[in-house]
């Protein structure tokens, strides 16, 4: 799954960085509003950590901008403020929590996990996809319940989760790898690194008797189905 870290203050954002590593979330960060808009203005996010003051603007304004751009990405406010009127201002413009300074990083995380469950897996703990269950609490996926679960790379498994909730619609390659690989992909001169995660992804779901494809539509891009 991955982040978006919104945080101004040096020491904070070392420790949110620091924790996402931790609880193995792939993550971007920004210190301020031009490059955390230009984030959201290219990639989509499971999850974006928001601070509401940063030192050219206002989380509220980036709020404003996921809602006009019709963004699904879940937002948790961090903030120092504990006033009401900014909370109720926070979730009116579109946020699904709020999280006042201090706090403790472990709330973080089940908040964190409660909204990707929420906005992927319509509140279920596990995710089902014919004979395939995946477990977003723990990074894992399996066959029959988890019975028998398939080894995956921290990307493989973050390729499929994406894939298995986004079933219903055709992945680009391009949005696949921004999703997955974020600034980096810029610099790749092939999608070759995407091809050789989809192919060992294809190889692992075969060999557990998964019953799902991984589909190559010809110049697009992936859609999981069952069969």
């Amino acid at each position: 799954m991955k982040l978006l870290i919104v945080e101004d203050e040096p020491e904070l954002l070392h420790s949110l960085e620091e924790f996402a590593s931790k609880e193995d979330f792939m993550y971007d960060s920004a210190a301020g509003y031009q490059s955390a808009m230009e984030r959201i203005s290219l990639y989509d996010y499971d999850c974006i950590i928001l601070d509401i003051n940063l030192p050219d603007g206002n989380g509220f304004d980036l709020l404003k901008i996921l809602h006009h751009e019709g963004k699904t990405d879940g937002v948790i406010i961090l903030s120092a403020r504990h006033s009401l009127d900014d909370k109720l201002k926070g979730l009116e413009l579109g946020a699904d929590d709020y999280l006042t300074k201090p706090f403790y990083f472990s709330e973080l995380n089940a908040r964190i996990k409660a909204i990707i469950r929420r906005k992927q897996f319509k509140t279920s703990n596990v995710v089902r996809f014919a004979n395939l269950v995946i477990d977003p609490d723990q990074y894992l996926a399996g066959i029959d319940d988890l019975k028998k679960p398939i080894s995956l790379t921290k990307k493989e498994y973050a390729i499929l989760a994406h894939l298995v909730s986004n079933h219903k619609r055709v992945i680009t390659k391009v949005a696949l790898a921004e999703y997955i690989w974020g600034d980096y992909v810029d610099e790749a001169q092939s999608f070759d690194f995407l091809f050789s995660q989809i192919r060992n992804l294809k190889r692992k779901l075969k060999k557990a008797g998964a019953q799902v494809e991984i589909h190559n539509i010809y110049g697009v891009g992936y859609q999981i189905k069952s069969i």
